[in-house]
């Protein structure tokens, strides 16, 4: 199973520097991909620019957009910049695309939010179209740049229940989900429900990515993922958000090795370590938490 790494751009702190240096050492390192997500209304860095500033100071690692609100955004924007960052990092992107679970990030965007599914397939749909070529209206020219992996990028879908996995079956070439405490039970669930969606598609077994949040290598490891966490997911509400805080474990090597085991159990091609710090002890903590597996 590859283990990557998230840049810790939801993290307060994160700066240029972070980027640079989190972005080389896992290229350095045993590391598979480094990935950051998309929120609007949030004090992260925009997703597509740290994607692109990552696949320019890299050579070997794939960059993961993880993920894209798809139905928030014009597909023609998100076609060329996928294709853009696809030419920048010679052909090591990987796409997430979802329908998101905040609507705050839609109203910012001036965005509808519904029939977000429906529309979600029509994106990728549209999206696979304008990177074989074709214009995106009769006269036009076509969006570019040219991909340099044949027929785009891979896909995959974030998806979870049923209907979103039986529909994912239809268009995504993989599926990644996420177990915010790195629980093996969900972790396990995920990965069976969507082979199940696959085999119900009459489709081969797809990419299998998961993830967790984390800390590690760091004094005060412990509230410090709590606090992230919290922060993290106060759209849920501040008791909810404080609750599954509360419930974090993955802020030592022992524990992130159980999640590890686990994923690893469950056929998993890829989990995603995702910090909750931008210390510069994490990463190297982590660094020599996966070349020790």
């Amino acid at each position: 199973m590859d283990i990557g790494i998230a840049l810790p751009t939801m993290c307060r702190g994160y700066d240029r520097a972070a980027t640079v240096e989190w972005s080389r050492l896992a290229d350095e390192g045993p590391v598979s991909s480094i990935s950051c997500g998309e929120r609007m209304t949030y004090h992260n860095p925009e997703m597509w620019t740290t994607m692109a500033a990552a696949a320019a100071v890299t050579e070997r690692v794939r960059i993961f957009a993880n993920l894209s609100v798809l139905p928030a955004h014009p597909v023609p924007l998100v076609a060329k910049q996928a294709a853009t960052i696809d030419v920048l990092s010679e052909g090591r992107f990987t796409l997430g695309v979802g329908v998101g679970g905040r609507g705050g990030d839609y109203r910012s965007l001036g965005a509808d939010s519904e029939r977000r599914h429906e529309r979600l397939d029509r994106a990728v749909a549209e999206l696979r179209s304008l990177w074989a070529g074709e214009p995106p209206f009769d006269g036009a020219d076509p969006v570019g740049p040219p991909c340099v992996q044949p027929g785009g990028p891979p896909v995959l879908a974030g998806a979870l229940g049923p209907k979103s996995l039986a529909r994912a079956a239809q268009w995504a070439d993989g599926v990644v989900s996420f177990s915010v405490g790195g629980v093996p039970g969900e972790i396990a669930w995920s990965a069976e429900a969507a082979r199940r969606a696959w085999t119900d598609a009459d489709r081969t077994t797809p990419r299998l990515v998961s993830g967790c949040f984390y800390t590690l290598g760091i004094p005060d490891a412990e509230p410090i993922l709590h606090s992230f966490t919290a922060e993290y997911l106060d759209f849920l509400g501040s008791g909810n958000a404080t609750a599954a805080a509360a419930a974090m474990k993955t802020y030592d090597t022992d524990a992130l090795h159980r999640t590890l085991d686990a994923a690893e159990a469950a056929g998993l091609d890829e989990f995603i370590l995702v910090p909750g710090s931008a210390d510069r002890a994490v990463l190297d903590a982590t660094l020599d938490l996966i070349a020790a597996r």
